[in-house]
């Protein structure tokens, strides 16, 4: 883990510097945006539609039997905000379009493409991974902030469905419990997540060894570790900003 900690540092840097060298094209890191989170749009925002809509159920109930119905906007929009709408994204784009990257590059490498790359002096790590880190550590943020409305939206619905709660009173708690501050952090989270899904799941394509089979254990293990570094700066992210 330490060992390939390192390797994705060197290659962030790697890439941070190709970008600014005027390397990569603007044009590849729109495609890879296409790629990475539009095509992860709708299951993104369905995960987070359903998660709103079932914390809604949990707490509505209770809040009426408490008398603190009003406060059901306000609660879901603060958990939204600040944790399963980065969080829940984050895992969908990575379990999608994460997997997609590490496959790409890791059959790139075992049928002898990025030797190819090498020969016409060019840099693989830079022209491969930056597209894809910019492409993601801007776009993610995006989705995640639709992400937010729907889940919003999506509890709204619930509450009035299931305890009656008026949708103006629901979005008065919002109003009043919504802080800027955890927009800011949220989407701090989301390109955090972002930048880390592609950065993982490229760097474990590009140390991909072997044949076929090498191809499919390197997307899994893409998968796993791009699910623990996003939860891992989750935690580290909120003991900076919360605790």
């Amino acid at each position: 883990m330490i060992s390939f900690f390192g390797k994705c540092v060197n290659n962030l840097l790697i890439s941070i510097r190709y970008l600014f060298s005027g390397g990569s094209r603007f044009s590849h890191a729109l495609s890879q945006a296409a790629l990475i989170s539009y095509d992860s749009l709708l299951i993104s925002l369905v995960i987070t539609f359903v998660s709103a809509a079932v914390i809604a159920i949990q707490v509505s109930k209770q809040f009426l039997m408490s008398g603190a119905e009003a406060y059901v906007g306000g609660s879901i929009a603060v958990v939204m905000i600040r944790e399963i709408a980065p969080g829940f994204v984050a895992l969908a784009i990575g379990a999608r379009a994460g997997t997609a990257i590490s496959a790409e590059i890791a059959n790139m490498q075992v049928t002898s493409q990025v030797d190819a790359i090498k020969t016409l002096k060019v840099d693989p790590i830079g022209y491969y991974f930056t597209p894809r880190i910019l492409a993601a550590a801007v776009t993610v943020p995006m989705v995640v902030m639709l992400a937010e409305l729907i889940g919003i939206f999506g509890g709204l619905v619930v509450s009035y469905g299931t305890i009656g709660l008026h949708p103006q009173r629901y979005m008065h708690s919002v109003w009043l419990w919504l802080n800027t501050r955890d927009i800011y952090i949220s989407l701090f989270k989301a390109f955090t997540f972002g930048t880390l899904i592609a950065l993982v799941c490229a760097t474990q394509g590009y140390e991909t060894k072997g044949g076929a089979k090498d191809v499919g254990e390197s997307t899994t293990k893409a998968a796993v570790l791009s699910t623990v570094y996003m939860l891992v700066a989750d935690f580290i992210i909120n003991i900076i900003f919360y605790l």
